[in-house]
């Protein structure tokens, strides 16, 4: 049997950190999630990283600290073989704008990276992101579920990431 494998988004330790589970009062979250991302099926993304530490915080000062954490590089060739094939599919979609498309080929953008790398290798994406549903009208904000239900890629929150990797909280 084949363990799925989770790319945890950015948003994953962003909005608990600012929101929900400060490092005062919800350490316990904290030091699970030090564990899970040291699995054999937790993978984050150099640009989703980048995005993380980027806040010069607590919150950076924490991810910094880990150590095992399984780190994929978005130059992998897998990857930006499948990131041509997000763009693509955004440019070519008539309910996606040129602005939306402008926003995702900017490189620092992770979203586009997540759903590269999770077609690449099969990896379920953890993140906050909600499906906009059908798209009926035109859209310049692309959301992570619904490009990537779009290209068969699996998007779940972090409940079920909690729930699948076993947090005791």
């Amino acid at each position: 049997m084949v363990k799925e494998k989770f790319l945890i988004d950015s948003n994953i330790f962003i909005t608990p950190y600012q929101n929900f589970y400060p490092f005062d009062i919800a350490p316990g979250f904290w030091k699970q999630m030090e564990s899970k991302l040291t699995l054999d099926e937790v993978f984050v993304l150099d640009v989703v990283k980048d995005e993380v530490i980027a806040g010069d915080d607590e919150l950076s000062d924490w991810f910094n600290q880990i150590q095992g954490i399984h780190i994929l590089s978005r130059k992998d060739p897998q990857i930006l073989q499948e990131y041509a094939k997000v763009l693509s599919y955004l440019q070519n979609d008539p309910h996606y704008t040129e602005r939306a498309l402008r926003a995702w080929s900017i490189e620092s953008i992770a979203d586009p990276w997540l759903i590269a790398a999770a077609k690449a290798y099969d990896y379920t994406i953890i993140t906050l992101e909600a499906s906009a549903g059908p798209i009926t009208t035109s859209s310049s904000k692309p959301k992570i579920p619904t490009v990537g239900a779009a290209l068969g890629v699996r998007c779940e929150n972090l409940f079920y990431f909690m729930r699948q990797t076993g947090f005791k909280l």
